[in-house]
Order: structure tokens, then sequence, then C-alpha cells
């Protein structure tokens, strides 16, 4: 567009010249200095800034006809906006057409990972949350052939191409993203053309193949598209398309409503409020179906009745700021926590004065093959070895086949006189362990061999760094359908705080892992977590990663009824429960969710279980039968996303 109106001013300018000049060309003008851009001056100098400015123009922007002015914010502006937790408006582009829109994208200067930038999302419907929503794929600004920048089943990763290439997630440069982004999307050629710039980097994706039609209605090929930030924040500037909802104008819009996220469901007493709700964030709706994050440092906080009694309580938060920061009246949101005295479920009092029996867990039922894994931090008095947890081994009705403990010392029935017993031998040094076991990490392996005997495992990590050993193995136990196990104490206490992912619901999708768990052929190996989510999306909660050494992966599968890998896409052995009946029931139900998943080593194949027992009392099943193939090893952990699990 500056190129035709160059043109024109110059012919204009030239055309203008010829008539002021023609008598003077007619007569010759000898001795003049016609042909000389130094005479006259004024000619000179217009002369001169055409030519800047056609410099200016080949070297700066391009115009965008067409391009309203559509100007909202997307993202916390303090950069801890975490993968799918906001989201832009749609925009529709049809068959045949093309869409432009321009933003800035603002990096954290402090990013420490490629991926911390924004992905364009292409869906065939508007509505994330209904039945007949799909994707076709992913595209993210950064380009990492070895890695995840592009996905999705109607993607293929092979035609995009970049001019920076990242080989890891850690690689420098992703800062090298943000600036003024000028994305289109091209279906005038009826195929896909992505292009993503900002002038220093380039990114494209070209499909010259017609998409699939993903919409209900054959007669119907407009595809929608969004885009999602990570760790950054988009500022739009315009579109060439009118999105869902309509434009947004630069004009200030008042507050409307407000809501408050990342707030905790328990905050351990003697908290103070700036520490408790540190990473609280408040989203406020504005006029014109504008939205912006807010970070707590921002936002009025005031807790109803008190933060200092234990019990349930209300945070307030007010805000009274319009889009562009004026004042304004204010808008409230509000959310329920509750003020406790201990965050995480334990067993015995807290000063570890509960005597030996004094305190228990509740029994957990172990079927024949199958070995029960539990976490949990140990707390000692310190006065004897015996002075930690205890596990119990009994049947149903509590009769006992054996009491083991952390210090290689045990008695009942199935142990005493037991010539088939194996222990590992104790520690070497004693007082260093005892005084380890305050604070130690400890994994509990629990197994039910199915012939008659069963064996306890206790790996502890002590506070000084060292890894501490415990075995006892052929438990004689007479009926292998009858095993339970629990935890008791003595001069102790344990909590179950081991939490994977921020507990605020904040990680993004693998940004927390479990430790890994082996799963022996022809064996099961279950688990129990408490799963919490932000209750956005049914994908916001655990997910489990099989894998064949901790890295390699067999398949990645969600709480709810969805997974993909290798051993699980195209799959046509593998067999899914289903789901639930009731999406929005069930994601309710899933914060605050006592689940025990149990991973099945069948050999050359693999099942998933899962029991979720919901905050409302019922329990959910999730199971993925036959993921295949498999080799002999098997490894399982836990991953989050928008989500956080302590073991239970």
């Amino acid at each position: 567009m500056i190129n035709k109106i160059y043109n024109k001013v110059v012919a204009g300018l030239f055309a203008c010249l010829l008539v002021s000049l023609s008598p003077c060309l007619l007569t010759s003008c000898e001795g003049g200095d016609l042909y000389s851009i130094d005479s006259p001056d004024w000619l000179s100098a217009k002369a001169d800034s055409i030519a800047q400015a056609k410099a200016a123009n080949q070297g700066g922007e391009e115009e965008i006809e067409g391009l309203h002015e559509d100007v909202y914010t997307v993202g916390a502006t303090d950069y801890t906006t975490g993968w799918w937790a906001v989201f832009s408006k749609y925009y529709q582009i049809p068959e045949g057409e093309k869409w432009v829109t321009q933003f800035n994208l603002n990096i954290n200067p402090n990013a420490s990972n490629t991926y911390k930038n924004y992905a364009l999302i292409i869906t065939n419907d508007e509505d994330r949350g209904s039945g007949n929503y799909m994707e076709y794929g992913a595209i993210r600004y950064d380009y990492q052939p070895s890695g995840n920048s592009e996905w999705g089943d109607y993607i293929d990763r092979s035609l995009a191409t970049s001019d920076l290439e990242f080989q890891t997630d850690t690689d420098a440069g992703v800062d090298k993203l943000g600036g003024k982004v000028t994305l289109t999307i091209d279906r005038t050629e009826g195929g896909l053309i992505v292009t993503m710039t900002n002038g220093k980097v380039t990114k494209t994706y070209t499909q010259k193949s017609a998409l699939v039609n993903l919409n209900a209605d054959a007669s119907n090929t407009t595809i929608r598209a969004f885009l999602v930030p990570e760790g950054s924040y988009i500022n739009f500037i315009g579109s060439t398309i009118e999105p869902i909802g309509g434009f947004t104008s630069a004009e200030d819009k008042l507050p409307l409503s407000m809501t408050l996220n990342g707030v905790p469901k328990k905050v351990l007493q003697g908290t103070a409020l700036e520490d408790a709700f540190a990473n609280v964030t408040a989203t406020v709706e504005y006029e014109q179906a504008v939205s912006k994050v807010i970070p707590f440092n921002e936002l009025s906080f005031q807790v109803i009745p008190d933060l200092v009694n234990l019990g349930k309580k209300t945070l307030v938060a007010a805000y009274a700021k319009t889009f562009k920061g004026e004042a304004a009246d204010p808008v409230i949101g509000s959310a329920e926590f509750e003020v406790v005295d201990k965050l995480y479920t334990s067993i015995g009092a807290t000063d570890n004065s509960t005597p030996f029996w004094g305190a228990h867990s509740e029994n957990i039922k172990v079927a024949p093959g199958e070995t029960f894994m539990t976490r949990f931090t140990n707390y000692t008095s310190g006065q004897n070895n015996w002075n930690n947890f205890c596990v119990v081994l009994c049947k149903a009705d509590n009769s006992e086949y054996a009491v083991v403990r952390a210090d290689n010392y045990g008695w009942g029935v199935g142990y005493d006189g037991n010539p088939n017993l194996v222990l590992s031998g104790g520690q070497n040094d004693w007082g260093a362990w005892l005084a380890a076991m305050d604070g130690a990490k400890v994994t509990t392996a629990v197994t039910n061999n199915g012939d008659g005997t069963a064996d306890v495992q206790a790996v502890m990590e002590g506070n000084d760094g060292a890894v501490y050993l415990q075995e006892y193995k052929g438990i004689a136990i007479d009926n292998p359908d009858d095993f339970y196990f629990r935890f008791t104490v003595d001069g102790s206490h344990i909590e179950f705080d081991d939490v994977i992912g921020a507990e605020d619901n904040s990680t993004a999708f693998w940004g927390a892992h479990s430790i890994d768990m082996e799963v022996p052929v022809g064996r099961t190996v279950s688990t129990r977590i408490r799963n919490f989510t932000n209750l956005q999306n049914n994908w916001n909660n655990f997910c489990v990663v099989l894998t064949s050494n901790g890295k390699d992966e067999y398949a990645v599968v969600r709480a709810d009824n969805y997974g993909w890998g290798a051993s699980y896409e195209g799959n046509p052995n593998l067999v899914l429960s289903g789901g639930q009946s009731d999406w929005g029931a069930w994601l309710q139900a899933m914060d605050d969710a006592l689940v025990t998943v149990s991973v099945t080593n069948n050999g050359g194949s693999a099942d998933v279980k899962m029991i979720m027992l919901g905050n409302d009392g019922v329990t959910y099943n999730q199971h993925y039968l036959g993921i295949s193939p498999i080799k002999d090893e098997l490894y399982f952990r836990f991953t989050v996303d928008g989500s956080h699990l302590i073991f239970e």
C-alpha cells in the first residue's frame, strides 16, 4: 500500500514539474541546472524525503489491508500463565479465504524454555466443552524438530519450517520470538498455509492438500483458530476477520466481574496472607467481552471472618481499575478455603508423642500378584530405633499375619519361626540411621506373591542424603485372597506429603513428574494418590506415563478416557472403559479425589486401571487394557496438567 502511495506521489510531483518548467524546457534554458538534483533546493529536499520514505518502507512493516482494530490481552502480564490456562477469541476462516492478525508477543526475559511463547490451535468448533469439539492440531511459534513444537492428528510436522531451530527445550533464543508478530492462515489455494513472523524469525507450515472436514455438517468447511500463551502474554492489535464475540476497540473499558484463580484449598494456620495467597490471580471481565488476568499484587484482599482460627473461610478480593488502569468502581471475587493445623494427611501426633499402636491408617487390600507402593515422610522422636513407622499385615477382620518395623524387627504368626523368612539385615550404623529417619522420604512396597507369601520393602531416603533399605521377604499368609496392610507408629508420625505439581494447580502439562515405578512381568503395581484440579478442563488432572526405561514412552493415558503413544495409537487390541456418563459432575468430583492406579505387565502388553473416589462420594472407573506392544521392561510414573497430586 505504501509503495502504491509512493508511486502516485512521484508521478504527480513530476507531472507538476513538467507543467511548471515547460517554458524553460522549450527554450532549452541554456546554462541552467535542470538536470542536477542539487537545483532547485526544494526539489532536492522533496526527492530525498521520498527516497527515505521508500527505504524505510522496504526495511519496515508491510501495511495489512483490511486490518480492523482488535485490542485485548491474553495471559497474565507477570508471565505466570500456565499452558491451556487462557485463550484468545475464536477466529473463523472459511475455505478459500485468508486470516491475518497482528499482536505483540511478550516473552519473559527470564524464560529458560523454548516453549514459553504461544501456540496456534486449529479446531472445528468454538466450544471447547462440546461433544463435537475436535482439534486439527497445534502449531507453536518455536521450532524443535525432535520436540513437540507441532502436534495433532491432522498436522504433519514434516511440513513445518523455520529459520530459527531449537534442538532441546532449554536452548537459548526464545527471546528472539518476542515483539510484533504477524500471523497468517491462508486457505485460498485449497490447503493450509500458516505463517508466523516478527521480522526476525519466520515459521511456516505449508500443506497443499485439502483439510479433512471435521465439522458435523459436511457442507460447512470453516475452521476455527485461537491462540494459547504459556509463560508469556499477548497484546492483540488487529485482525482481518471479525472474531466470535466481535472486535474490541482501543477505547477504555469498565470492569464487570471477577473470578479468582489458584486459591489453595488449605492454608496452614499462622501463615501470613501475602504468603498464603501469593500465587492467586484474578480474571477480570470487561466491557466488549474483554478479559485480563490480574496478578496478586494489584488486588485487595480480605479474609472473612479471619485468617487466624481453624475452619472454613472466604477469601474476598477487589479490583478497581479500568482496562487501561484508570480508577473505576470495584468488582468483587471470592473463593472458599480452609485454615488447618496440618496440610497433609498424617498418622500420629506431629510432636511424635503418639505411643505404639496409638494411631493407624485404614487397611488397603493387596490382591494376589499385586504390589502396593506408598510414599510418605517419616518423623521420629529420635529416642529409639523402633520410634518410627510400622507396617501391619492382616486380614479384613484385622487378625494379623505380621507386624514389621523400619528397623529390621517384626513378629506375628507369619513371621515368628518362619524358616523361609529373609531379612535384608539392618543397617551398618544404627545411630546414623536413626538420626537420618527424622524427615526421611520413604517408599514402601507391600507385595502379595499369590503363593501364600508376602514381602515388604522400605526404601528410606534419609535427611543426610543417604538411602537405607529394609526388606522382609517370605512372610507367610494363609489366604492370599484376604490380604491387607496398614501403617501404625510408635513415638513417631508419618505425613503423606509427597506432592507432584504446584499446589495452586498452576503446573503446565509435563511440568512435574513423580518417581518411576517398575512393574515386573506378570505383576501388578498399584499406588494411591489424592488428585487436585483447577477444574478448567477434563484433562486438568493426573496422567500416567508408561515407559521402558523411564524415557522411551509406550503410552501416556489421562484420567479422562484419552491417551496417545506408539503402543496406543492404531492399536486394534486396545480396550477403554468408555469415560464417564456425566463429565461435568466427574470433573467437579476430581478435586480432592482419592485415586488408586494399578498398572499390570502382562508380558507384551500392559493394562492401566484407575479407581477414582470423588469428593461427592461416588466411585468413578477408567481403564486402558491391552496397551501394546511393550517389552518385558515396564515402568510408570505420574505427571500433571493444571493439577497436582499427593501420594496417599
